[in-house]
């Protein structure tokens, strides 16, 4: 890799110097602008800072050095602003790109290991199944799909769970709700208002209803709307390992086990006749209640009780994806969690924003259904899965989203994920129309990938190289939305190439023409690559 070899010559360059140390860590990165070079550091400056040395004069030292045995493929080095290096490159180290890209293909490149030795529990949507899924839901399930996705590809080990709140008060105004309805009647006040209730309501088996058991009630309409979210997570193409339910926490005794070993850890005490957390001692603002006055434990306690069993199951590190509405609840569970014996790096807690949905400039209700709610349903079916999917994943999870269903029902290049998508189709066609025309890419080592000089050219190759690089950050940052904005990146250079860089016209010379192909087949994989990460389709034809 380029990145290694120009490490191992700033390393060469510092030994020949005198009076100063290569820096532990050498800092690479690619300048935003192509004049400052393809690749610069800031090694010069760190290592003068500890030295007391002057750094542009100590970059120019190293610049000399470097240039006495240019490492392979360096054109020039030169010192900018205080002492930066900027290296030049020759444009075969992006043909070496597109090899690279082409023999390791969909399933080797962009793959990495640095996570091979975690195992991650990964828990995101859970909610109350006491009704359909929202958007806000869809776009936590979009999130936290893709990010399994993306740290599978870095060698983690990835379980996905969905956390089935099926025990307390929300479920008992649900199926009282259920049962008003049933009855033709209003549902209680602190009831679920919602069409879908109506509907469910009418679905009942009349020996349900009949019975007039508010636990059977309960049950029914517990199972029916699992199943109706287990149905919207599968249209988007969302798949768990484990749908978690909170009542099997009492059933395996783990909620009482698990308030026996806080009391054994002397991390309890008694007050007001409720049992208390020491939770301040573990970095949480005040004390936390684990059983209330009245014996009923609270939510914290199932919480911890949940996590504990996460861990007993043997994975290391556990990251939930919730609703910015629990950020004040973070650092209590975190506290529980840390007195019961873990470390604080051993839980991650993601809080995502909610989404808006407009249609011709207005928000949209375009929910029968639900109340005051937008179904993740309803926008599946207008725009389709992937649509939604990469909608979802266009921003950072952390930032308010305002969906335009009109823009995305749209087949235009104003419509970001058919820009995407459209872009892999006109690979493949271009792909198919040069079979069809005997046009066959030479073998890679007969291509001549020298002849590819055109700017349009070498920026998709630079797009491609940083493929490994966004997709390590997507994972490190459980940021996702790099990986969107890298993959519309590519889509725009492959059509900017297609506009500027013929590959099948009668005047292209057959060389040209060749190179050409296997540049358009390299990002054909970037973007397959990319897409199937996000958990979007890269349809051949459109």
């Amino acid at each position: 890799m380029i990145r290694q070899t120009l490490t191992e010559a700033l390393r060469a360059a510092f030994s020949a110097l005198e009076g100063v140390s290569c820096p532990e860590a050498i800092d690479l990165g690619r300048p935003a602008n192509p004049s400052h070079g393809d690749w610069s550091s800031n090694a010069a400056l760190v290592a003068a800072a500890a030295t007391g040395r002057n750094a542009r004069a100590l970059g120019g030292e190293l610049a000399k050095a470097l240039s006495k045995n240019p490492p392979r493929h360096v054109r020039k080095v030169e010192v900018a602003g205080p002492g930066f290096l900027n290296f030049f490159l020759h444009d075969a180290w992006l043909h070496e790109v597109l090899k690279q890209v082409v023999t390791e293909g969909v399933d080797g490149y962009a793959r990495w290991d640095f996570g091979a030795s975690r195992i991650v529990n990964l828990e995101f949507v859970s909610a109350n199944p006491t009704g359909p899924v929202h958007v806000g839901g869809g776009r936590w399930a979009a999130y936290g799909d893709a990010l399994a996705n993306i740290l599978a590809r870095c060698g983690y080990s990835v379980h996905k769970e969905y956390y089935l709140n099926d025990l307390g008060r929300q479920m008992e105004a649900f199926a009282a709700s259920l049962a008003a309805r049933r009855r033709g009647e209003e549902p209680p006040e602190d009831g679920y208002l919602g069409e879908y209730v109506r509907e469910w309501a009418d679905e009942m088996p009349d020996e349900v209803a009949a019975a007039n058991d508010a636990g059977a009630v309960g049950e029914w309409g517990y199972l029916r709307a699992r199943r109706d979210i287990e149905a919207s997570m599968e249209r988007l193409g969302v798949r768990f390992d484990t749908w978690f339910s909170e009542r099997s926490l009492l059933a395996t005794g783990d909620i009482a086990g698990v308030l026996s070993e806080l009391r054994a850890a002397g991390v309890l005490y008694e007050q007001d006749g409720a049992v208390w957390l020491r939770s301040t001692e573990y970095g949480d603002d005040k004390d936390r209640v684990l059983v209330r006055s009245d014996g009923e434990s609270t939510y914290l306690l199932g919480d911890l009780a949940y996590h504990q069993n996460k861990f007993g199951r043997g994975f290391d590190l556990l990251i939930d994806v919730w609703g910015a509405d629990h950020h004040g609840y973070v650092e209590r569970l975190a506290a529980g969690v840390c007195a019961l014996g873990h470390r604080r790096e051993q839980l991650e807690i993601v809080l995502g924003q909610l989404v808006k949905v407009v249609r011709g400039g207005k928000e949209a209700k375009i929910s029968k259904r639900a109340g005051n709610l937008v179904l993740l349903d309803d926008l599946v079916s207008l725009v389709g899965a992937d649509a939604a999917r990469m909608t979802f994943l266009a921003q950072s999870l952390d930032r308010r989203q305002v969906i335009d269903v009109e823009l995305l029902a749209a087949q235009s290049m104003e419509n970001p994920v058919f820009y995407v998508q459209y872009a892999h189709a006109r690979i493949c066609s271009l792909l198919r129309e040069a079979a069809t025309r005997g046009a066959e890419r030479p073998p890679m080592g007969a291509a001549a990938l020298e002849t590819l000089t055109e700017a349009r050219e070498l920026t998709m190759l630079r797009t491609l190289h940083g493929l490994g690089e966004v997709v390590a950050t997507a994972a490190l940052e459980r940021a996702p939305h790099k990986l969107t904005a890298w993959v519309r990146q590519l889509a725009g250079d492959f059509h900017g190439f297609y506009h500027d860089c013929p590959v099948l016209r009668s005047d292209v010379p057959p060389d040209v023409r060749g190179a050409r192909l296997w540049l358009a087949e390299a990002a054909r994989i970037g973007l397959v690559t990319a897409l199937s990460l996000l958990g979007v389709s890269a349809p051949d034809a459109m």
